[in-house]
């Protein structure tokens, strides 16, 4: 419940009778206006204030003596670490955290222009671990979420250089986010934190695969096996955030086979050996599903509909049909659960993937043999029907809602 909630509705409640004038006023006390964003401000406040000390010394970097160049990275971390504990240990939490996330920045600014100052950086990303090491345990020292999103960063921008400036990929980082960070995470489950980190997992996932130069299709066995994290989490809207990332990542990719799959000049990057990724993935699924069964959660088994391995088929039409078929078995699987579940918010959105998957499914089909001018005509008749249609399904589902 918001601030803003009961600022609108609880008026509405003092008149019906509900609650009294004191209890609105007491309800209203216990969520301060604008808490948060007050609370954001010191947090982008300290990263501007990092980013411009970080352009002012890069610019004239070079024209300084050692010695001054040495003595400004040491100040300035000892100044960040020191004032953000300063107002920590007074109970300004924001700016605290912030100025501590500062140091954090400075810290991996000194291990950069450390390393260039002795020509080091170009062979070795050590220094650049470091950085992550040190993100990881202010994370775990301060408790801090704002700290726990900025080693993900981290993680990514070290595991971004190293693929990219130094052609290797540090297993270090990726073992130090995934378990540094996650078990972190399943301690103190949190629906951002859970959506970010699994963000910064996929991204260097994408980076291994692109490293190992193999079938990019074996992105989604690692990207799977976030998703089956996930499914042990207790705290239910954690672990679902969690798997938000992967399924937006196997939902475009399927929508990129319905989209140009029927060119099947690519289709030879799809397909790895059939066994070992069939294999594979029926690990990481059998994970999954101990998961669900633990949580009793398994009706959402039908998330992994969209890992169906369609992309076997023969590139052309049939792959892009098969992707469809995939996509319409997802989508319908996922409105079936939100009705079943009266969850509003997830029939929303299997609406919203039901309608653009009808729209792929029609552009595809029609584009090329039929009249452009009918073509559209019909898609607006077809789309404007479809939404009638939903609109008045959700209007069935949720009365209670319209009587509001």
């Amino acid at each position: 419940m918001s601030r803003n909630f009961l600022e609108t509705e609880s008026p509405k409640w003092v008149e019906q009778g509900i609650i009294s004038a004191e209890q609105q006023q007491q309800l209203l006390k216990l969520y301060p206006p604008d808490a948060k964003a007050i609370g954001l401000l010191p947090l982008l406040g300290s990263l501007l204030v990092g980013l411009s000390a970080l352009s002012l010394v890069a610019a004239n970097w070079q024209g300084l003596p050692e010695f001054i160049r040495m003595t400004l990275l040491i100040s300035a971390l000892l100044a960040a670490y020191s004032t953000g504990e300063y107002f920590l240990r007074r109970g300004n939490q924001s700016v605290g955290i912030g100025l501590v996330g500062l140091g954090l920045l400075l810290f991996g600014a000194a291990i950069i222009l450390t390393s260039q100052m002795y020509q080091l950086i170009g062979y070795d990303v050590t220094g650049l671990v470091a950085w992550a090491v040190a993100g990881t345990a202010l994370t775990y020292l301060y408790g801090s979420r704002f700290l726990f999103v900025l080693t993900v960063c981290i993680g990514g921008i070290v595991q971004g250089y190293n693929t990219g400036a130094l052609g290797a990929f540090s297993y270090a980082t990726a073992g130090l986010t995934a378990l540094g960070l996650g078990y972190y995470w399943w301690r103190h489950p949190d629906s951002l934190l859970g959506g970010v980190f699994a963000a910064g997992l996929l991204w260097q996932t994408g980076l291994l695969i692109n490293f190992l130069h193999i079938k990019i299709t074996w992105f989604f066995v690692p990207a799977m096996l976030i998703y089956a994290f996930g499914d042990w989490q207790s705290d239910r809207p954690a672990g679902r955030a969690m798997q938000g990332p992967p399924l937006a990542a196997a939902f475009l990719f399927m929508l990129g086979l319905a989209l140009y799959g029927e060119a099947g000049s690519y289709t030879n990057l799809l397909r790895p050996p059939l066994l070992a990724y069939l294999a594979a993935l029926v690990v990481v699924l059998l994970i999954s599903l101990a998961g669900k069964r633990a949580r009793g959660r398994l009706e959402s088994a039908t998330d992994w509909l969209l890992l169906l391995p369609g992309f076997y088929l023969p590139g052309g039409l049939p792959l892009a049909v098969a992707a469809l078929v995939v996509l319409y078995a997802y989508t319908g699987s996922m409105l079936w659960r939100a009705h079943r579940e009266q969850n509003e918010e997830r029939v929303t959105l299997g609406t919203a993937l039901f309608i653009l998957t009808t729209m792929v499914a029609y552009f595809k089909l029609t584009w090329e043999f039929m009249d452009k001018s009918l073509f559209f005509l019909i898609g607006g008749v077809l789309l404007l029907g479809l939404s009638w249609y939903l609109r008045r399904r959700n209007a069935q589902a949720f009365p209670t809602d319209k009587n509001q």
